[in-house]
């Protein structure tokens, strides 16, 4: 079975995480930043490219690796596994409430996917994640609470 590695980024400011959906293709889902790693790639590296690729923002800023985890898309019809590297990603920028943003290289090579952008507040208002992605969350809210006890 193939394995391809993934990256994916929790994107916060102050107690708000960036999502996004789909407005081409609502089917999708709300999703955060992820996409593939490329060769030779760390996976670090991998998130903040794939981070400002599909948002558009430049002002973010890597804070730190949160963990790992594996996601099965054979009920999808791909005989593949995604090993996931989730990291946590601070904006440090000001930006619109809800944005749209084109991803300039898709992964796929087909056109540009349209992407809606939004600030969720943490923890309750962060809606149902799609595919897996939303694995984590459990461990970036115990690392911001962490954080501001500090």
């Amino acid at each position: 079975m193939k394995i391809t590695n993934k990256v994916v980024a929790y994107i916060t400011r102050a107690d708000h995480l960036l999502v996004f959906t789909h407005p081409e293709a609502p089917e999708a889902g709300i999703q955060v930043p992820a996409g593939s790693l490329e060769p030779g790639e760390s996976p670090a590296e991998g998130a903040l490219r794939e981070a400002i690729e599909e948002t558009g923002l430049t002002a973010l800023t890597l804070l730190a690796p949160l963990g790992e985890t594996d996601f099965d898309i054979r009920p999808f019809g791909r005989e593949e596994v995604h090993h996931r590297y989730f990291f946590h990603l601070e904006c440090t920028a000001p930006t619109p409430a809800i944005w749209q943003h084109r991803d300039p290289w898709p992964s796929d090579g087909g056109p540009q996917p349209l992407f809606e952008f939004y600030w969720a507040s943490m923890p309750h208002s962060v809606p149902l994640l799609i595919g897996g992605f939303g694995d984590l969350l459990p461990v970036l809210y115990q690392r911001l609470q962490l954080k501001e006890s500090a």
